[in-house]
């Protein structure tokens, strides 16, 4: 059986433009995506990389997701729920002391580490940590995770530089995530996945 693509490898393939497979990554990616029969390189400058079939049937596969864990927020000490864990998600007093407590903390942290001292966008960390960021202020606003067979959001990286997915189980509950991203100073967009039609939010923390 042939070997699964990496994660890194998977993140450009997925990327691919849907309707010419062009392709982008970093020479290493695109000579084993080449090597493994994946993607080929045109031979006319600018030598773009386009995926070959089989590339096109890496990429209409849908990846089976490998069962996430909460993601560690500043100090390693608290993780926020990114969603979509099997176990239910803890939602009880102590919890939300928690939350909150580490919503706080974040919230000093911007004011900290951004030049101007702003609380109203994210900062340095968040931009390093995407997914812990997104999770911590989906769940500070009290948004339910995927957990435990409820519905709720999963936040998800993606091929984009400084961008996060997020899905949630229906229109409503996806506007309310999006309504919750903004006002933690998050740009968001709505778009539709290519395979499966499904709505979903990408999230980029705002720079000014």
């Amino acid at each position: 059986m042939t070997r699964p693509p990496t994660p890194a490898q998977r993140r450009v393939i997925d990327a691919a433009d849907p309707v010419t497979g062009r392709i982008k990554g970093t020479e290493a990616q695109l000579e084993a995506l080449v090597k493994r029969g994946l993607a080929f390189r045109h031979p006319r400058p600018p030598h773009d990389h386009f995926l070959t079939p089989a590339g096109h049937r890496v990429r209409e596969t849908v990846e089976e997701e490998p069962e996430p864990t909460a993601a560690p927020v500043a100090g390693g000490v608290f993780a926020a729920h990114i969603g979509g864990t099997r176990e239910a998600a803890d939602t009880g007093p102590a919890r939300t002391r928690e939350v909150h407590s580490a919503w706080q903390g974040l919230l000093e942290l911007r004011r900290m580490t951004n030049s101007d001292g702003a609380t109203d966008r994210p900062c340095g960390w968040e931009r390093a940590h995407l997914v812990q960021a997104a999770a911590l202020a989906l769940e500070a606003a009290g948004q339910a995770p995927e957990a435990g067979g409820s519905p709720g959001y999963r936040v998800r990286v993606t091929p984009q530089p400084e961008a996060v997915a997020v899905h949630a189980p229906d229109g409503e509950t996806l506007r309310a995530c999006a309504i919750t991203l903004e006002k933690a100073g998050w740009q968001v967009g709505e778009y539709t996945e290519p395979r499966t039609r499904a709505r979903y939010l990408l999230a980029s923390p705002r720079r000014v």
